[in-house]
């Protein structure tokens, strides 16, 4: 993986090398950061830059600092306006992926969220595809359940929530399996490793809701508008049982690392005719239009980084 040049650090671009953190950092060794995942993406045609729905990103990110008592002096226009200077520094002319985190910054022991310094950095990298086989992937159910919203807040990105997300990947990869569906400890199921979940039932879109411990995902939000909006899908959040996702018609997964990929195995069993479906298929086309200002009707979650 290539490194950054530069980073956001103590509210200046610095060197990338300039950038650093002791080992008794507190968010090192209690987890107590949070972070965002934000895309940037190249049009060819405009040589223009695209930063997709990064005032969504960022509101979601302050929101999760929100939850580990951080105060952080910011907003979502000027977290924005910061990772334009931190491109336009980069001088990326590719597709680029964006990763904020705000953190406990005291060289200290003890464990605690009150008390402590909160800082705030930023860097980019050039960034394809989060998942290798995304037009046809084969998942399994992990034997590892999705923390609870009492536990740690699954809606916030937590550094420390992430370790049950390692957990639920790494088993999958290593028994052979591109990503893993992660169940509730009702047994319903709440996302992918790092993924929200869709799947189609009779033309019908169905996700699980917001209170299934799942992340509030923006690609997730946008996803559900463009089936509404321009394909006249219905769209349905509501629990999803462990064997509808062996008898549904497709499934995907969909983030922003992960964009929309689609499953067309689980545990070994086809989903629908075992290949992309046409649902999962317009979707990922329209998507691909959107994220690099393609389409005029959503332009406005465009931002672009070059002037």
């Amino acid at each position: 993986m290539i490194l950054p040049k530069y980073a956001y650090f103590k509210g200046k671009i610095v060197p990338y090398s300039e950038a650093k953190v002791g080992v008794m950092t507190h968010a090192l060794n209690y987890g107590t950061a949070v972070f965002g995942g934000i895309r940037a993406y190249w049009n060819e045609e405009e040589e223009q830059l695209y930063i997709f729905r990064p005032y969504d990103h960022y509101r979601r990110f302050l929101n999760s600092a929100k939850l580990l008592c951080m105060e952080l002096g910011h907003t979502p226009e000027s977290l924005t306006e910061v990772t334009k200077e931190l491109l336009r520094a980069e001088g990326h002319r590719c597709d680029v992926y964006i990763r904020p985190l705000a953190y406990k910054a005291d060289e200290t022991i003890g464990v605690r969220l009150h008390d402590l310094t909160d800082e705030v950095t930023i860097f980019s990298i050039p960034f394809d595809r989060y998942v290798s086989n995304d037009t046809d992937a084969h998942v399994t159910v992990s034997s590892w359940r999705r923390i609870d919203d009492n536990t740690i807040p699954a809606r916030g990105k937590i550094s420390g929530a992430y370790v049950n997300s390692a957990l639920i990947k790494t088993d999958a990869v290593r028994a052979g399996f591109d990503e893993a569906l992660v169940l509730t400890q009702e047994g319903h199921v709440s996302e992918g490793s790092a993924e929200n979940v869709f799947i189609v039932r009779d033309g019908v879109l169905i996700t699980p809701p917001v209170t299934e411990n799942i992340l509030e995902g923006i690609t997730r939000r946008s996803v559900m508008e463009l089936a509404r909006e321009e394909l006249g899908i219905p769209v349905v959040e509501r629990p999803i049982d462990r064997t509808e996702i062996y008898i549904c018609d497709e499934l995907f997964l969909t983030g922003t690392a992960a964009q929309i990929t689609a499953v067309t195995r689980v545990d070994h069993r086809p989903v629908g005719n075992g290949k992309m479906g046409p649902i999962t298929s317009k979707l990922r086309e329209l998507f691909e239009k959107v994220v690099r200002g393609k389409m005029p009707k959503y332009r406005h979650w465009n931002i672009p980084v070059y002037m």
